[in-house]
């Protein structure tokens, strides 16, 4: 079984992107560390891409000073090697294919899968696309995670019954960022995968507030937040780890209870 499915073994899953080497790699370690004492229970770490083409303004300008800063792929490589000593919640990489082609396909999953890293997520490789990618991850036991928009269609129920890991649901149209309100039609969205798999859906892209969490979370099986903590490390730098923790307590309580106190 995948490794991944322990995230959402005792109900509702919440998952924190963190850009790694925003600021620096050491403050990445601590992020890391405080999130999984206040409740994350599945750490998505971003390796930054100088074209990061699904992001908004929030974390494609964490990826420029991330890369700025001298941030590479064999030194994210590094962090996780010392995050496993101590960190054994499932975590996964979000990047763009390009950074793998670069490194090298079977080299960048066959690392991943020795350092403990247990799923990739590729926003900008098509599902029609991903055999190259799915083929070596399924040789080193890396869960490709697949990614199902509202567009998604009548492709919904074809991506859903090939999905390994988890599936990330795109909560609206457009990149990631802050939204207001999220006005897209999850139960439905989340129904028609419920029809072709078992393998559990997490909602992205947007969420910003406890309320706004608890509710994707009720429709499906976890929340993801990026932009919203990227702003805190934006904010306070190499001070954010204690204020991210503040955050991601406040979010892991209102998914993990949903808001009238009960777990999910």
């Amino acid at each position: 079984m995948s490794n991944i499915r322990k995230a959402f073994e005792n109900g509702k899953a919440f998952i924190p992107f963190i850009t790694c080497g925003d600021p620096d790699l050491e403050t990445t370690k601590r992020i890391v560390r405080e999130a999984v004492a206040a409740g994350a229970d599945l750490i998505e770490l971003g390796i930054p891409f100088s074209d990061p083409t699904a992001e908004g303004p929030v974390i494609q300008a964490a990826n420029a000073r991330a890369l700025a800063g001298g941030v590479t792929t064999d030194k994210i490589f590094d962090l996780v090697r010392d995050l496993r000593h101590d960190v054994n919640v499932p975590m996964v990489f979000m990047t763009y294919a390009n950074v793998v082609y670069s490194y090298g396909a079977d080299r960048f999953i066959k690392t991943c899968a020795g350092i403990g890293i247990d799923g990739i997520i590729l926003p900008d490789l098509p599902f029609e696309e991903k055999g190259e990618f799915d083929d070596v991850c399924r040789q080193y036991g890396v869960d490709l995670i697949s990614l199902i928009a509202p567009t998604s269609d009548e492709r919904i129920a074809m991506i859903a019954k090939e999905a390994r890991g988890f599936i990330y649901l795109v909560s609206s149209l457009g990149v990631t960022g802050v939204r207001s309100e999220i006005t897209t039609d999850i139960g439905s969205l989340v129904k028609i995968i419920r029809e072709n798999t078992d393998v559990p859906v997490a909602v992205g892209f947007g969420i910003s507030t406890p309320e706004q969490a608890a509710k994707m979370a009720s429709l499906s099986d976890g929340a993801i937040v990026g932009s919203a903590i990227i702003r805190i490390m934006e904010q306070y730098g190499q001070d954010s780890p204690g204020h991210v923790g503040d955050f991601i307590r406040s979010m892991t309580a209102a998914v993990h209870t949903g808001r009238d106190g009960h777990r999910l």
